[in-house]
């Protein structure tokens, strides 16, 4: 099974970026804690990470028919992009959706996603955990399909 995990706005700047919300992790060493679990699960990964909204958008687009699932953290994208929100509707690859940080305990303009009603399911607050959480859950319920 492959999977596309996607990483939006300012994630380039993990471990730098306000580390006491985001953590002292850099996106490669997030990315090396997914690879290792994927492998473990014999799950297929690539990443993407983009700062701009279209790239993102294209990017989406593009996995239709080759990945089986999105793991995607769209950053600040998640309170306003309906963009995002049609191009994983448009595709039909089940998305999670995921944040490092708890965004439902932060400012009050990021408790809600617009992309989260089109996701299969939403993972805030673990830090870079939120991910592997997504992954076991994309290796769950591909055992079940």
């Amino acid at each position: 099974m492959k999977v596309l995990v996607l990483h939006g706005p300012n994630l380039n700047l993990l471990g730098q970026r306000e580390p006491e919300v985001y953590g002292f992790m850099t996106l490669d060493q997030i990315n090396e804690e997914i690879a290792a679990l994927a492998s473990q699960l014999e799950l297929e990964i690539d990443f993407f990470q983009s700062n701009e909204e279209g790239a993102l958008i294209d990017r989406i687009h593009r996995a239709k028919g080759t990945y089986q699932w999105i793991i995607f953290n769209p950053g600040a994208l998640s309170i306003y992009s309906y963009a995002l929100r049609d191009a994983i509707s448009s595709v039909e690859i089940p998305t999670i959706e995921v944040h490092l940080s708890n965004i439902q305990a932060r400012e009050e303009f990021r408790a809600r996603s617009v992309i989260a009603p089109v996701c299969v399911g939403q993972i805030a607050g673990f830090g870079m955990t939120s991910y592997l959480l997504a992954l076991y859950a994309v290796f769950e319920r591909g055992r079940g399909e």
